[in-house]
């Protein structure tokens, strides 16, 4: 584990609704929802949409008079569109550190070791400063000596419109002051289940985390809790991705948080893990020809199981994340 670290985490803010900004800036300020591909339920919302009530994954129709009375901007999904402003904003964050990993379709970590002789916190306005004005895509960034840390950074650089978007945790004498306000909820790598199981034994923030006893914490929360609180107090125990020698195959899957069950959740998904590919298909120099798209239930579970996948070839190799997604959707319609 090592302990110099220094880790910036950028995340767009409202994403997909940002996307839609980009081509529509008459749609600033004013409430913006996307809704599922069949404009069944709602998948993302800009921040006036948020202060107006409206939630996340909420059929269309339960909100309609709410649409309605306060004029809210409607738009179906467009993941062709939302990777391909992903792949633009990764290329501009590229600049500022060769160590980059992304994330997902709308955050990333860089690694900023190398540039502790600056001002990071400068540095990080810098870096909102120039992805906002090459893509118009606008951004939070969290600065940290640790993954998780930035992940609160972040949440607090998004949060307080005191900070203008840059938090820098480096910058505070006492982190404690910080910890305290964090629920546990909101720590990454703890979910739900786990939250309500702090909650129920008085670990509410994150600073009751880091002062638990360690081997309670190893005996309930196993030992990515307690990589979770070593991460809380300043030791870095998750690294960036390593970087890979060119692969003639690229593969990018990951297994699902809680139950995916409608087809808007797996289009969404699969064109993050489409975004994250392609990303390293470019950074490799490369282009591709042919994508397979595969689907399985948990095995694990006592339930009827179900695993799928199917391919396309295109005409000529590319490395454009439109055309990927693209395809993948057709794919997943089969």
């Amino acid at each position: 584990m090592a302990n110099d670290h220094i880790f910036a985490l950028i995340d767009c803010n409202n994403f997909y609704a940002s996307c839609e900004r980009v081509f529509n800036p008459s749609l600033n300020n004013k409430p913006v929802v996307i809704l599922s591909n069949n404009d069944g339920c709602v998948i993302a919302r800009s921040q006036e949409a948020k202060d107006l009530g409206i939630e996340m994954a909420t059929p269309a129709y339960k909100n309609k008079a709410l649409f309605t009375k306060h004029n809210v901007n409607l738009f179906s999904s467009n993941y062709a569109l939302y990777g391909d402003l992903s792949a633009r904003v990764m290329d501009v964050i590229s600049n500022f550190s060769p160590d980059i990993e992304i994330y997902s379709i709308d955050e990333s970590f860089i690694e900023l070791s190398g540039f502790k002789n600056r001002d990071l916190t400068e540095y990080g306005r810098e870096i909102k400063a120039t992805v906002e004005k090459w893509t118009g895509i606008p951004v939070s960034v969290g600065i940290a000596k640790t993954k998780t840390l930035a992940k609160i950074a972040n949440h607090i650089a998004k949060k307080k419109k005191y900070y203008k978007g840059v938090f820098n945790l480096l910058d505070i004498e006492d982190i404690n002051q910080v910890l305290v306000q964090v629920p546990v909820s909101k720590i990454w790598g703890i979910g739900r289940q786990y939250s309500h199981f702090l909650n129920k034994n008085n670990i509410v923030t994150a600073l009751d985390l880091i002062q638990a006893n360690d081997e309670w914490i190893s005996k309930y929360l196993t030992s990515l809790g307690h990589q979770t609180v070593l991460e809380l107090k300043g030791t870095s125990c998750i690294d960036m991705n390593s970087i890979d020698p060119p692969k003639k195959g690229i593969v990018s899957s990951k297994s699902f948080g809680k139950a995916v069950n409608t087809l808007s959740e797996l289009e969404e998904a699969v064109s993050t893990y489409i975004n994250i590919a392609c990303n390293k298909l470019r950074k490799q120099h490369s282009v591709a020809q042919y994508i397979s798209v595969y689907i399985s239930t948990n095995r694990f579970k006592d339930t009827p199981q179900y695993n799928n996948n199917a391919s396309i070839r295109f005409l000529s190799p590319t490395a454009y994340t439109p055309d990927f997604i693209q395809a993948s959707l057709v794919i997943l319609k089969r």
